[in-house]
C-alpha cells in the first residue's frame, strides 16, 4: 500500500482575478511565496518521493516548502480548458451559449471546447499512479486532484462534491494498483515554520 498526497499550489495573479488557467503557464504571485515560506512539509512526509507538475506555479511550491526540486510529470499538468483558458469563469457562466456549468453538473464526459474531460485528465493520472514505488507527494492543480479525489470518493461529478480543496494541506489517498481510497487521516495539514 502506497500513501499518496496531493498538495495544490499556492496563489498566482490569475487566481485571485477567478480566471481560468488550465495549461496557461502563471507564476505564483509575491503574496503566495511569502505566504508558502511560512509552512514546510509535515513529519512522516519530508522524504517522501516529491513530484510536481510541469507547470511553474506547481514547481515553484513544492521548492518552496520541501526545500528541494521536485520531480516534474507531464501527467500531472492541470486540466486542458482549451477555448475557455484565460476567461473568467463567472463571465462564461453568464453566458447561456458557452455550455460552462458548474462541477456538481459535469459527468466524466463534461469537456470545454478543445479541452481535456474528467475521464481524460483520470486516464493520464492513473497510469501514472500505477508507477508509484513509495510514498509520495504531487504538488500539482484543482483539477487534477478533483479527479483522483472524485475517483477514491466515488462521486461521478454529480451533486455536491464530497471534499473541498484548499490550500497549504496534503490530501492523503492509498494507492493499491487501480484501486485509489482516501486514507485515515485524509487531510494533513503543513507545519508552520517557526
Amino acid at each position: 500500500m502506497i500513501r499518496f498526497a496531493m498538495l495544490r499550489h499556492g496563489h498566482t495573479d490569475w487566481n485571485r482575478a477567478g480566471r481560468i488557467q488550465g495549461r496557461t503557464d502563471i507564476p505564483l504571485d509575491d503574496e503566495a511565496r511569502d505566504v508558502l515560506r511560512g509552512f514546510r512539509l509535515p513529519e512522516g512526509w519530508r522524504d517522501a518521493d516529491l513530484y510536481s507538475s510541469p507547470l511553474l506555479r506547481a514547481f515553484e511550491t513544492g521548492q518552496i516548502v520541501s526545500g528541494r526540486d521536485p520531480h516534474t510529470v507531464d501527467e500531472l499538468i492541470e486540466m486542458d480548458w482549451g477555448q475557455w483558458e484565460g476567461l473568467k469563469g463567472v463571465d462564461l457562466k453568464a453566458d447561456p451559449d458557452s455550455g460552462f456549468r458548474d462541477i456538481e453538473y459535469w459527468g466524466w464526459d463534461y469537456r470545454p471546447p478543445e479541452g481535456e474531460s474528467p475521464a481524460d485528465v483520470w486516464e493520464r493520472i492513473a497510469t501514472w499512479l500505477r508507477t508509484l514505488e513509495r510514498d509520495s507527494i504531487a504538488v500539482c492543480h484543482i483539477g487534477i486532484m478533483r479527479m483522483v479525489l472524485a475517483r477514491a470518493h466515488g462521486w461521478n461529478f454529480s451533486g455536491p462534491a464530497p471534499f473541498a480543496v484548499k490550500r497549504n494541506r496534503l490530501f492523503v489517498l492509498e494507492v493499491d494498483g487501480d484501486n485509489v481510497r482516501v486514507a485515515e487521516p485524509d487531510i494533513v495539514r503543513l507545519e508552520a515554520v517557526a
